[in-house]
């Protein structure tokens, strides 16, 4: 589970301390990757509370997915056609899935270990 978490934080010092600035012609496709990172990293934290966590897994489906929702932002873009909103459609609902779950899993293990102290 840190290496998600470890990548996360990296990246959120990086961007509070470089003044590193993304051309505006980029923005669509950052924060469509931006999103896709995010999917990958809650899953990456889902699969970790499942006992399933792969790092193989995580980190090829973290640059795969930032790069298929780049690409389908750049030929969206080509086309004329706004596919980047696919793109957003499909990684939110994967996040908001991913958190939910999240969030059943730690109340499970926390409504247990409680249990366990009343016994």
């Amino acid at each position: 589970m840190w290496l998600p978490v470890l990548g996360l934080l990296i990246g959120i010092l990086l961007g509070f301390f470089t003044e590193f600035r993304v051309p505006d012609e980029y923005l669509n496709y950052l924060s469509i990757a931006v999103l896709a990172a995010l999917d990958t990293l809650f899953g990456g934290i889902r699969a970790h509370l499942q006992s399933t966590f792969d790092g193989n897994v995580f980190l090829t489906g973290f640059f795969f997915n930032i790069l298929l929702a780049a690409g389908l932002s750049f030929l969206g873009v080509h086309l004329g056609v706004d596919l980047y909103l696919a793109a957003i459609f499909a990684f939110g609902v994967r996040l908001f899935n991913n958190i939910a779950v999240i969030r059943r899993l730690i109340l499970t293990k926390w409504d247990a270990k409680r249990n366990e102290q009343q016994v």
